[in-house]
């Protein structure tokens, strides 16, 4: 029953990235938590303030503003007090210059009594970086900014 609902509350997560809605995320978060995003671009880096995770899907979504995800699998483990869950995935988006691209990658969550401790970010990165490369070749200065770390 408890994996169940954790993968209930995991589809409407993503259900709400998909809407352009962090919120319901960043609410999900303990008091303290690491959120990281593998690779070495703009979208990388660890973030342990919900400021700072608040601004990296700010500029998640000015750069890939029709962001999508499609769950195939969500594997949960652990008592409530130690809940591990994985989530594969396939993502698409258009960049903000229209070109549509697609690419697979995982999420891995811990969770303590509901709220998440940790959120790790696996995605494809080279496809992600071709997608940030195009986008500052056009002039869209942010895709290669610096991480949003603190």
């Amino acid at each position: 029953m408890y994996r169940s609902i954790v993968r209930s509350k995991v589809r409407r997560l993503f259900d709400a990235i998909n809407r352009g809605d962090a919120l319901p995320v960043l609410d999900g978060f303990a008091t303290r938590f690491e959120h990281k995003f593998i690779g070495d671009h703009a979208l990388s880096g660890a973030r342990h303030s919900l400021k700072a995770t608040t601004e990296w899907y700010r500029r998640l979504y000015r750069l890939l503003p029709d962001i999508a995800f499609t769950l195939h699998r969500i594997d949960v483990q652990g008592p409530p007090w130690d809940t591990q869950v994985v989530v594969h995935w396939t993502e698409t988006n258009s960049g903000t210059d229209g070109v549509r691209t697609t690419a697979e990658g995982v999420h891995i969550a811990h969770l303590v009594w509901g709220k998440m401790t940790q959120l790790y970010i696996l995605p494809d990165t080279v496809k992600l970086t071709g997608t940030l490369d195009r986008l500052a070749a056009l002039g869209i200065t942010e895709a290669h900014a610096p991480p949003i770390t603190d």
